[in-house]
């Protein structure tokens, strides 16, 4: 019996080794999230549009954000925090005519011409960056 005891547990052993090593392997092999490319004062930032409801305290004003590959911002900001960067972008609207520009492109695929961006830092903003200062880029 103590023949036939062994065998199964070093079976067992064996067994619980081929499982646990290839998820082993996995995580060895991965490689570390690069940062993304920078993003600079000029640059074309390409993605989704996404429309949210602001708050009541906003008047129920829209806020639109863009959403893209991880990129780093100009320094001071570079990664806000982040491993490789935003992915989110809060466009700012300062006027109606941008608002109602970009209501035509919720869903879409859109590109925007950066004059401004940085790191959100205020409790309000669900991106990650935001976008002060652009203009949208039609395709000729």
């Amino acid at each position: 019996m103590t023949k036939r005891f062994g065998r199964r547990s070093r079976f067992a052993l064996i067994i619980a080794a081929a499982l646990v090593a290839p998820s082993a392997w996995a995580q060895q092999s991965e490689p570390a999230p690069k940062p993304g490319k920078p993003i600079n004062a000029g640059d074309v930032l390409s993605g989704e549009l996404t429309s949210m409801k602001g708050s009541k305290r906003t008047k129920r004003q829209q806020t639109y954000q863009i959403t893209s590959q991880p990129r780093r911002l100009p320094p001071p900001n570079g990664l806000c925090n982040l491993e490789t960067g935003p992915e989110t972008f809060q466009l700012v609207t300062t006027s109606d005519a941008q608002a109602a520009q970009l209501k035509n492109f919720i869903g879409k695929e859109i590109s925007v011409k950066v004059d401004e961006v940085a790191c959100a830092q205020d409790a309000g903003q669900m991106s990650e960056a935001v976008i002060t200062k652009w203009s949208v880029v039609t395709k000729h």
